[in-house]
């Protein structure tokens, strides 16, 4: 196996396993079972397509705009302000919060928010395309495919991982009071990141 291959899949899987918006989300679908594969398919497909723009050199550009770091900064933390309130408002209503209960979120709607967590984040620019990117810019020519393969291939495992291994977790999630403790933990890390964002 490629040393280059293994670089980037412990660096990428290092910088995906944390606590966050969209990793968030991705978790809730799983446990509810609304559109998994959609959503890990647009997770794993971003990931790829930025650490690959990362690696292709778009890691300078985005370093040498800061207009747009603040844009995307403020953007995401209305964002995730946003989700975060509806996620306190939704434990407020444990008896609302059983899997099956309550109305889903359409296809498109699911796809549109998976896409807003990820597009709106600053952390997935700084993190995949600038740290992930120059990381892997400063692999061999040769080797520079098999170091974007790793990475992508961390960030599919994860998703996949995530999405469908909620499911396992059904038995806990049958009670409403554990819906309540997710949604109360998922309002309060959006909160705590759109915070950080603004700061």
């Amino acid at each position: 196996m490629s040393s280059a291959w293994i670089t980037g899949f412990s660096l990428s899987m290092a910088l995906i396993v944390a606590i966050g918006a969209q990793n968030a989300f991705v978790l809730r679908q799983g446990l509810r079972r609304e559109h998994v594969g959609p959503v890990v398919l647009f997770c794993a497909a971003m990931d790829a397509l930025l650490i690959a723009a990362g690696v292709a050199g778009l890691g300078g550009v985005v370093g040498a705009a800061p207009t747009l770091t603040t844009l995307l900064s403020w953007g995401g933390a209305a964002f995730l302000t946003v989700y975060g309130l509806r996620a306190l408002w939704r434990a407020r209503r444990p008896g609302a919060l059983a899997a099956a209960a309550g109305e889903g979120l359409s296809r498109r709607q699911a796809l549109a928010q998976v896409a807003a967590f990820t597009l709106l984040n600053p952390h997935v620019y700084l993190d995949t395309v600038l740290l992930v990117g120059s990381v892997g810019a400063q692999q061999a020519a040769a080797l520079r495919p098999a170091f974007v393969v790793g990475a992508a291939s961390a960030s599919a495992l994860w998703f996949s991982g995530l999405g469908y291994g909620a499911r396992l977790l059904a038995p806990v999630f049958a009670r409403p009071g554990a819906w309540q403790v997710l949604d109360l933990v998922i309002g309060v890390t959006m909160l705590a990141l759109a915070a950080a964002l603004l700061r």
